[in-house]
């Protein structure tokens, strides 16, 4: 087997140690990366339920933004986090990339637009960060400018090894589901059920994101459940309601090492539980599973069977 192509040693199955502190700041800069652009996807695509134009998808070297129109052509865009590589590919051809390594978000924003251009398939974005508390507009963000690339391969292992459980688990849902996606607003996995009832309008309040792109996202009742590297020393998968159904949060979910976290408003499995289990897979799908059936139970689901 060739020596660039031999799998990762010492990931744990797939499951690696991703200990926050360590790569928080690289966490953080790439976070925004994924803001510029995800704004590329979001400006380009023709808008879906939910905002469902918008995330990013895990695939066999990163995250990819899928393709996207832009007049007569078609072009994507993807982080490779084997090779450490920005990469924009247009369906005439024509392709560029750039060096994922440490530097500032305003240097990244620089030479991303200027590719766009040379490519001309650039288009208008709002160049601030959303659901972030300090929104330091991207051109003059100095202040981000780690990449450890040990930890971006590391932490993409493990999003290819949450998107697997997640997508098992949201093909056995027969009513509407959303695809297992990357939300480039608060940098987390994600895969919501529907239960076909509209919800109350959500009251909003997330840093720098105005309030009707929640109600947007939130206009009908959800089970939702996602991987987000924070909230525990080595992240979190959660699961949550909304609208939330009485007795949610103190249901019992049978879970071991999962609990409800009242700050958050979600149950909480902490990734160290799930990477150092027996059986990681089971473990987390069980947590899916269990969260999933107390919303729908307490909340009175109708009967999707017959979707």
């Amino acid at each position: 087997m060739d020596s660039m192509t031999q799998p990762n040693e010492g990931t744990g199955g797939g499951w690696p140690a991703l200990v926050v502190a360590d790569w928080q700041d690289t966490r953080d800069t790439v976070h925004l990366w994924t803001q510029i652009v995800g704004k590329v996807r979001m400006a380009a695509s023709p808008h879906i339920n939910h905002w469902w134009h918008v995330p990013l998808y895990v695939d066999a070297r990163g995250l990819t933004t899928s393709l996207m129109p832009h007049r007569n052509r078609g072009f994507d865009i993807s982080f490779d986090f084997v090779e450490h590589r920005l990469h924009i590919r247009v369906t005439d051809g024509s392709s560029r990339s750039m060096a994922l390594e440490p530097r500032s978000v305003a240097d990244f924003y620089t030479e991303f637009c200027a590719h766009l251009d040379a490519l001309d398939v650039a288009v208008p974005i709002h160049p601030s960060p959303v659901e972030v508390a300090e929104a330091i507009p991207f051109a003059e963000d100095t202040s981000h400018a780690s990449y450890d690339a040990a930890a971006m391969k590391d932490f993409w292992t493990s999003l290819v090894s949450a998107d697997r459980v997640m997508s098992a688990f949201r093909a056995d849902f027969s009513g509407k589901n959303s695809p297992v996606h990357f939300f480039w607003g608060a940098f987390d996995l994600a895969v919501t059920r529907f239960s076909g009832r509209e919800a109350p309008p959500h009251p909003g309040g997330v840093p720098n994101c105005p309030d009707w792109v929640m109600t947007e996202a939130y206009s009908d009742e959800v089970s939702s459940a996602g991987y987000w590297p924070g909230g525990a020393e080595e992240g979190i998968f959660y699961s949550y309601a909304y609208p939330q159904p009485a007795g949610f949060e103190s249901a019992d979910i049978g879970v071991e090492g999962a609990y409800f976290d009242t700050d958050l408003g979600e149950f909480v499995l902490p990734y160290r539980t799930v990477r150092t289990a027996a059986e990681p897979d089971r473990l987390l799908r069980q947590f899916l599973d269990s969260t999933a059936a107390v919303a729908q139970r307490l909340a009175s689901w109708p009967d999707l069977s017959d979707v």
